[in-house]
């Protein structure tokens, strides 16, 4: 397969696919053109990629589980402490969004949103010890 049937078939972009090679987490074989050719080893792999990315793994993590994937001797322990840990950045992350979301709410709220020029939302974007404290600083 060419890089578009490989596109196509696994769902992903083009140029994600060579950003994966160029990462180094595929290496498609190279015809005697130089054009990269792809077979359903590679297809899998890519397939396995883009449904890691859509939870959220990063390259690294991917990396990490397309080796795991790849040993036949592998503790599924390894595998879920990877997991674990995607899933614990994700709650933070959550955490982080609700508290953002409290925050914006109340100045919504606060904002009359009328024909005066005073404006809670503005003057806390305005405020630097606010954003220093949201900075931790």
């Amino acid at each position: 397969m060419n890089i578009g049937d490989v596109a196509t078939a696994s769902g992903l972009p083009a140029k994600t696919i060579r950003y994966y090679e160029d990462v180094g987490l595929i290496a498609p074989r190279r015809g005697a053109n130089g054009y990269r050719r792809f077979d359903q080893t590679d297809l899998h792999r890519l397939a396995f990629l883009g449904r890691a990315r859509s939870l959220g793994f990063s390259i690294e993590e991917c990396r990490e589980l397309m080796a795991l994937y790849g040993d036949k001797h592998r503790a599924s322990s390894d595998v879920k402490q990877i997991a674990r840990g995607h899933l614990a950045r994700i709650d933070a992350k959550l955490d982080e969004l609700r508290q953002m979301r409290a925050a914006l709410a109340d100045l919504v709220e606060a904002c009359a949103g009328d024909d005066r020029p005073d404006c809670p939302i503005l003057a806390d974007l305005a405020d630097t010890t606010t954003a220093t404290a949201r900075a931790g600083g």
